[in-house]
């Protein structure tokens, strides 16, 4: 499966944007989705995630409330609403994905971006006034 992220932007604090991750070479009903960012100087940390069928959405303590992570298999893509943006919430935007057969059961195994083996490329996000 190939990904393309899309829908970053510059927008002031308290803004919003809605991210879009699009796949191509394979139905993303298979997929489970991660979405992952990467500001400068840091390391790279999971944001949100949403499971492939049964619709389990996780998001990071500092987006919850904010963000929301939905998909739409018809369009073949998983989407992350970000409402009242932070400075903080500046970075690079990336999607991932894991198949639904290798997704584990451990506590929170989907906030290791070594468990996911698909990549988009990244969308910028910058929030500043």
């Amino acid at each position: 499966v190939q990904l393309q992220a899309s829908g970053g932007g510059l927008v002031q604090p308290g803004g919003s944007l809605r991210l879009s991750c699009a796949a191509s070479g394979s139905t993303l009903d298979y997929y489970a989705i991660g979405w992952f960012r990467q500001a400068p100087g840091k390391e790279r940390e999971w944001v949100s995630y949403i499971s492939g069928s049964d619709g389990v959405r996780k998001y990071r303590d500092s987006v919850k409330g904010r963000f929301t992570i939905s998909r739409d298999n018809a369009e073949n893509t998983v989407y992350l609403q970000m409402n009242s943006l932070k400075p903080e919430d500046t970075a690079v935007y990336y999607c991932a994905a894991v198949s639904v057969m290798r997704v584990k059961t451990f506590s929170n195994w989907y906030t290791d971006k070594r468990e996911y083996d698909y990549w988009g490329q990244g969308t910028q996000v910058t929030v500043s006034s």
